[in-house]
C-alpha cells in the first residue's frame, strides 16, 4: 500500500504542510500553515517546523515514515549544511540532520525551483500536455532568477547541489554588480527588480513592474516598451544556454515576470538567434499550479 506523500515548503515568512494520498491523488487530505518567526533564529525555525509536523499529525490522524522539504536555499552535498539561503538563519546549519533528529524520520530536501519544477511535471502543465517529457527545466523569474531540473520524474541536484542555478550565470555586463558577488548575472538583466531598475534609469521614475507591462501593451510609454523588449532579447539569450546545454523538452516559467506574454513570442524569436539550431522545439509554458507548486513539489520528493 502506498504511503501518502508529507511535503513542507519553508518560506520565509510561512512554513505550509501538505498530506497528499499518493502520486496518481494529488487532491490534498490535508493543507495547512504556520508563521514561520524567522527573526526569532534557526533553533525557532526547526521548532516551529516540528510544530506544524505535529499539528499535521492531529488533524489528520495520519503519521508520516518520511517527510520533503522545499527549502529558500540548498543542502551542500559534501558539508552536509545550508548555503544560498535568503532566510539567511538558515546558512551554515546542518538543517537536514536537525530536522531527520527533531521528528525523528528521514526527510529530503530541495530549493524552492526543483520543488516547482517537480511539482508542474508530477501534476502540472507537463502533466497534462507533455506526459512523456523526460527532461524538464523549471524557471522561477521573480524577485529573483532560479531554475531547477527534473530527470525521469526526479530532481537533479548536481554534485555541488547548484543543478539549475541559471540565474547565477553571466549574461550581460550592463545588469552590474550580483548580490553573489559576481557581476552580469542572468538575474541582474531578467529578475523583477533589474527590470525596473533598467525603467528608472530610462526615465527616473520607479513603478511597479505590472505598470510597465500595461504600459508597453498600450503602447502609451517608450521606456516600458523598451524595457520589455530587453526582457525579451536577454531571456532568448539566456534560455539559449539552458537548451544548448540540457536540450530539454518541456521548460516551465513561473514568477511574476513569467506572466508577461510578451516572452512567449519575442522572447521565441531571440531564443532562435541565439541556439545551436535552426529551429526552437523546445515547448516553453506557462505553469498550471499556481502557488501550490511549492509545497506539492516537497510532497513529490517522497514519491
Amino acid at each position: 500500500m502506498n504511503q501518502p506523500l508529507w511535503g513542507i515548503d519553508l518560506g520565509g515568512t510561512k512554513i505550509e504542510g501538505v498530506i497528499l494520498p499518493s502520486t496518481s491523488n494529488p487532491i490534498p487530505v490535508l493543507r495547512t500553515r504556520i508563521d514561520t518567526e524567522a527573526s526569532n533564529g534557526y533553533k525557532h525555525i526547526v521548532q516551529q517546523i516540528v510544530r506544524l509536523v505535529r499539528e499535521m499529525q492531529q488533524q489528520s490522524g495520519l503519521s508520516p515514515k518520511k517527510i520533503g522539504f522545499g527549502t529558500p536555499g540548498v543542502l551542500d552535498p559534501v558539508l552536509q549544511t545550508m548555503k544560498n539561503c535568503n532566510t539567511t538563519a538558515l546558512n551554515g546549519r546542518a538543517l537536514k540532520k536537525d530536522l531527520e533528529a527533531a521528528l525523528s524520520i528521514p526527510v529530503e530536501l530541495a530549493n524552492d525551483a526543483n520543488c516547482f519544477a517537480l511539482a508542474e511535471t508530477h501534476w502540472g502543465v507537463v502533466r497534462e500536455k507533455y506526459p512523456d517529457a523526460s527532461l524538464v527545466f523549471g524557471i522561477i523569474m521573480g524577485s529573483g532568477v532560479g531554475g531547477g531540473i527534473v530527470f525521469n520524474s526526479k530532481v537533479w541536484n548536481g554534485r555541488h547541489g547548484i543543478a539549475g542555478e541559471w540565474g547565477h550565470n553571466y549574461l550581460d555586463e550592463s545588469g552590474g554588480p550580483c548580490y553573489c558577488g559576481k557581476t552580469g548575472c542572468v538575474e541582474t538583466v531578467i529578475s523583477g527588480p533589474a527590470l525596473q531598475r533598467f525603467y528608472a534609469g530610462i526615465t527616473g521614475k520607479n513603478i511597479p513592474l505590472k505598470e510597465i507591462v500595461l504600459k508597453h501593451q498600450q503602447q502609451s510609454d517608450e521606456a516600458a516598451t523598451q524595457t520589455i523588449q530587453r526582457l525579451c532579447h536577454f531571456f532568448g539569450k539566456a534560455v539559449s544556454v539552458i537548451t544548448n546545454l540540457l536540450d530539454p523538452e518541456v521548460i516551465v516559467v513561473g514568477g511574476g515576470v513569467g506572466n508577461i506574454d510578451a516572452i512567449y513570442v519575442e522572447g521565441l524569436i531571440s531564443l532562435k538567434e541565439f541556439i545551436f539550431n535552426n529551429r526552437v522545439d523546445v515547448a516553453i509554458v506557462k505553469p498550471s499550479l499556481g502557488d501550490s507548486a511549492g509545497v506539492f513539489g516537497a510532497a513529490a520528493l517522497m514519491a
